[in-house]
């Protein structure tokens, strides 16, 4: 099967590393086309497995050049010349090519929603919304990853053709240890305790809430901060981090790929979005063992195992969060117990031999039609 993938970007965001499992995943099965809008943003394609099938469209139209009603004559006219068996589109960012698709080209399509940047934290945008009404019929299912979205993809864009899927992780290679150079910059030992996340560097993550909340929870003990991710909020973080006088425990050690090599390496995981739906990073750090303290965001509170939900706080309660931290840094105990439910939890809903089970069934279903 050909199929057509549709990203804004295909930097290391959640979409892109699903992808990336996927393609890695069914090895040779499926001859897989990529279209980016931003060229220069492939930090994923790192990801893929080397002798995949997939080829990049550099000559794909740009998804946001011109105005609206001039791109998307252009778009339909590139899907139809491709003519793929599938066609996959992402987020926000693709969402004229459905459009486009819609009134063109007519591909068998499915459209998959991972969540909302800054602009839409506090909800969608109307304006998004209405667009999306008129546009999501140009796929045949609308795939989303969290409960959440799932809500806002019946009501606000008045979807019926809704399929939940929940990311997985892939629970085999997390199963040996880690060591305890994996992160560059921090050596682990038996007596430092690590407070980690895995995020993109933007603004919906609210990574100095983070900083701040750190800086309260670990005082008088011997912490350190871990922030795996690049993007545009390092100076802000960096700078927070001075301000809390912090700086000589916070590690920062850019984009790591494999999170498997060095995630159980954290004592607890730290979520401080002010966004999301369904954070992988999470999963990930729950099937290695670790216990989590996160806002209340999407679908976190459902995901961390019954005994870690005490731990997921309100977005607007820092003091909460930093409270919660330091309860967590201070009892070894509890931290083994939270660490151990939620491994648990995520074996019995969130591997990604299921996952890509789902996903197989999707597509297969849809390319037949």
């Amino acid at each position: 099967m050909r199929i057509l993938h549709v990203h804004s970007t295909f930097n290391a965001g959640g979409p892109q590393v699903r992808v990336a499992q996927l393609v890695n995943h069914w090895g040779d099965a499926h001859e897989h086309l990529m279209v980016s809008s931003l060229p220069d943003q492939r930090g994923a394609l790192d990801l893929i497995a080397p002798g995949a099938r997939v080829t990049w469209l550099e000559d794909f139209p740009s998804l946001k050049a011109g105005r609206l009603w001039e791109r998307l004559p252009t778009i339909g006219a590139a899907l139809k010349r491709v003519k793929p068996d599938l066609l996959l589109t992402y987020n926000w960012g693709a969402v004229d090519v459905l459009l486009a698709n819609r009134l063109f080209a007519r591909l068998p399509a499915v459209h998959h929603e991972e969540g909302f940047g800054p602009e839409e934290a506090a909800g969608p945008l109307l304006r998004r919304s209405l667009y999306r009404r008129v546009a999501l019929p140009g796929a045949v299912a609308v795939v989303v990853v969290s409960r959440a979205l799932e809500r806002i993809a019946r009501t606000a864009w008045g979807q019926r053709r809704v399929e939940y899927v929940p990311n997985g992780v892939d629970v085999a290679a997390l199963a040996a240890p880690p060591q305890p150079d994996a992160i560059p910059g921090l050596h682990k030992t038996d007596d430092t305790l690590v407070v980690g996340t895995l995020a993109g560097l933007r603004r919906e993550k609210n990574l100095p809430r983070l900083v701040r909340a750190f800086a309260k929870a670990a005082e008088g003990l011997n912490a350190r901060l871990v922030i795996v991710g690049e993007g545009a909020e390092r100076a802000a973080i960096e700078a927070q981090a001075a301000a809390c006088g912090v700086t000589d425990r916070l590690v920062m050690p850019g984009f790591l790929k494999h999170p498997a090599r060095y995630v159980g390496l954290f004592d607890v995981f730290a979520l401080s979005s002010d966004t999301e739906q369904f954070p992988i990073s999470l999963v990930e750090a729950m099937w290695a063992g670790v216990p989590a303290i996160a806002t209340d965001v999407g679908d976190v509170r459902e995901i961390v195992s019954a005994d870690n939900r005490p731990f997921v706080v309100s977005v607007a309660d820092e003091d909460g969060f930093a409270a919660g931290l330091r309860h967590l840094l201070e009892d070894a105990a509890l931290r083994r117990r939270l660490g151990a439910a939620n491994r648990e939890r995520v074996a019995a809903q969130y591997s990604f031999a299921r996952c890509a089970g789902h996903y197989a069934d999707l597509y297969a279903r849809v390319a037949a039609r």
